[in-house]
């Protein structure tokens, strides 16, 4: 009942009122951005898979800039990652843009990471249940391991998620992730 009905609901207006709570944090980091990024914008869009694998535009913060070498190749990460990016990185507030991904319906809350659309043929049938649910911004692999489990795992955590929606989970998630 809860995945069918409320999900969205919750997912809805749960970022509707941390968006309007942190509305100053995030109009000041996309000044900062937008400046250390030397003019090149303050946010980033990038496809991804959602549910059902159908493609959408996830919105995150620029941390880097669009600096390129003289043949017009984009610098090393290393160097384009400023100060300013840097500590959005390090803090997750790059992910906050994605509070909008959840209100447009594109996201959730709480679900499998939106992996890059160039997976989704190196998927097997099991993996690609985690497309059964909307991405989320967190979820059940982030809070078992993040980048300290392997991507079997992480699949695996992902498909428990999809078998085990529920509100009790997703606020289980949304305070570890906290």
């Amino acid at each position: 009942m809860y995945q069918h009905c409320f999900k969205r609901v919750f997912d809805f207006v749960i970022s509707l009122v941390v968006i309007i709570c942190i509305l100053p944090i995030l109009f000041v980091v996309t000044i900062l951005l937008h400046f250390a990024n030397k003019g090149a914008g303050a946010f980033f869009f990038q496809e991804r898979p959602g549910k059902d694998a159908k493609i959408f535009k996830v919105i995150k913060f620029k941390t880097m800039t669009d600096d390129m070498d003289a043949e017009g190749n984009l610098l090393p990460d290393s160097e384009r990652l400023t100060k300013v990016g840097k500590f959005v990185r390090s803090t997750s507030i790059d992910e906050l843009p994605q509070l909008i991904n959840v209100l447009k319906g594109d996201m959730a809350l709480i679900g499998p990471r939106p992996l890059l659309v160039q997976y989704l043929p190196l998927y097997n049938k099991e993996q690609m249940r985690r497309h059964e649910v909307r991405p989320g911004i967190s979820g059940w692999a982030q809070c078992h391991g993040r980048n300290a489990i392997s991507w079997e795992e992480k699949f695996k955590l992902d498909v428990w998620y999809v078998d085990h929606v529920s509100l009790w989970t997703d606020l289980k998630v949304i305070v570890i992730t906290i």
